[in-house]
């Protein structure tokens, strides 16, 4: 996954560094660079978010019910 990332921030900072001003080139660099692997790391790593908190929330579960003396 992060190769991918790393890919496109390489090729977008060629672009950035070829571009004619500097405004143009910091435009690339957040528009069509920073947001897009934002967006991309996000995407991708979202899928293993939700399913860390639950293991947790089943893995407590299991420690609460023990805390009750008989």
């Amino acid at each position: 996954m992060y190769i991918i990332a790393i890919g496109w921030a390489y090729v977008i900072l060629m672009m950035a560094i070829t571009s004619s001003s500097l405004a143009k080139a910091l435009a690339i660099l957040i528009f069509l660079g920073v947001l897009p692997i934002l967006i991309f790391t996000y995407a991708v790593g979202g899928r293993k978010r939700p399913s860390m908190p639950v293991a947790d929330e089943v893995a407590n579960q299991g420690d609460r019910a023990d805390t009750q003396s008989d």
